[in-house]
């Protein structure tokens, strides 16, 4: 007797620029579930140039990215301050009406069940941003933490919201042509409404993921109104060379600016101080999940383990869980993330490491392949933007 078939893949989900990008083509892949562009080629209407090409506008010049499947969740009533504070780990009290910050979901050990943003909309309003492939856990995570709480009302809107995230050094330039909002006037991790190409209440935000500045705009994610948004982003741009750019430049913007990526960086394996995310820990706000674990962590004298930026001193790319070597040949930890830095001209990683390697600052092996390349310990992050 035959096994029984393996049930069927379920389908991919698609933003709605899915066949936008798809007419570019663009190399799409299969992203936390998601059918999504990686790259765009430098035939596709003279837009795209590839990765490195992607990424060198955005450091240089500005670059588009459709960021809709990422997942966003409200918290509504009297009740959703003290709800977003017992569930994260950064001092929600402390934002202002249009204010929003980095914060992060936490196990009861301290470790991650996601990192997020936190946006007040009003005083009993938030809106948290969290990532695709965990959307559905999340919010079934949160339900239960919090759901049965009195004076709170939450919603998973994801299915609701198209993102698109404008970055780069003409971020500002390219969005001042579609709106009337002084976007001078929105600091960095805040927020405003207003039209922008004629599109009413959009959400924008100076947010983004590339350690470039820029602008995060949420819109209703009708095919329609996110096609004339992304055309619309497209054309204001065009003059300062602006490229459509997919998640292969997303990932090399984000390992340049030291920025975490869960399930590599961050899991629910490496913990708050693990991960080097602790400016962002608020232990002194009161009690929240994880904190109990994070302070005994403190008390013991810090963690055991940290992320350490490497460059490459010798030929090699370092990939996601290569094996890192001390110069004795001990296995001590595994690459995090790793590739070639498009703009920096090198290649680097960041890596889990022991924390007394980490505080010493010595040279490392990476096992690539079957090459032993030395790397050397840099500081996080590899790029931070010129200052204006």
């Amino acid at each position: 007797m035959s096994d029984p078939a393996a049930p069927a893949a379920a389908p991919l989900k698609k933003t709605a620029l899915n066949a936008t990008h798809r007419a570019l083509k663009a190399k799409m892949v299969d992203f936390g579930g998601w059918d999504m562009p990686v790259e765009y080629p430098a035939s596709a209407g003279g837009l795209g140039v590839g990765l490195i090409g992607e990424h060198m506008a955005v450091r240089t010049a500005v670059g588009l990215f459709d960021v809709s499947h990422m997942g966003e969740i409200q918290f509504r009533g009297p009740g959703a301050l003290a709800a977003v504070q017992h569930i994260t780990m950064n001092d929600a009290s402390r934002l202002m009406d249009g204010q929003a910050h980095y914060s992060a979901l936490l196990t009861p050990q301290g470790t991650f069940v996601d990192d997020i943003l936190v946006h007040r909309l009003s005083e009993n309003d938030y809106l948290l941003v969290v990532n695709a492939g965990t959307t559905e856990k999340d919010f079934a995570w949160i339900r239960q933490q919090v759901g049965t709480w009195p004076g709170i009302h939450l919603s998973n809107y994801s299915a609701y919201y198209s993102q698109l995230a404008l970055q780069g050094p003409r971020a500002l330039e390219t969005l001042a042509k579609l709106t009337k909002v002084d976007l001078a006037a929105i600091k960095n991790y805040w927020f405003t409404w207003g039209s922008v190409a004629g599109i009413a209440n959009t959400l924008i935000a100076r947010t983004g993921y590339s350690g470039e500045d820029g602008f995060e705009v949420y819109i209703p994610s009708d095919e329609a109104t996110t096609v004339k948004m992304w055309n619309a982003l497209l054309d204001a741009g065009a003059e300062f060379g602006i490229r459509p750019c997919g998640l292969g430049a997303r990932n090399t913007l984000r390992l340049e600016a030291g920025m975490s990526l869960y399930g590599h960086e961050i899991s629910e394996e490496i913990d708050v101080f693990e991960a080097g995310l602790d400016r962002w820990l608020k232990l002194d706000k009161g009690d929240f999940i994880g904190r109990e674990a994070l302070l005994a962590v403190q008390t013991a004298g810090g963690p055991k383990l940290r992320i350490v930026g490497l460059e490459m001193v010798e030929r090699g790319i370092a990939r996601d869980g290569y094996e890192v070597h001390d110069l004795a040949g001990s296995l001590i930890g595994r690459v995090t993330s790793g590739s070639p830095a498009p703009f920096l001209k090198t290649n680097i990683a960041m890596a889990l490491v022991p924390a007394a390697v980490a505080a010493s600052g010595v040279d490392l092996i990476v096992e690539c392949r079957a090459n032993k390349v030395r790397a050397k310990q840099v500081p996080l992050p590899f790029y931070k933007r010129p200052k204006k």
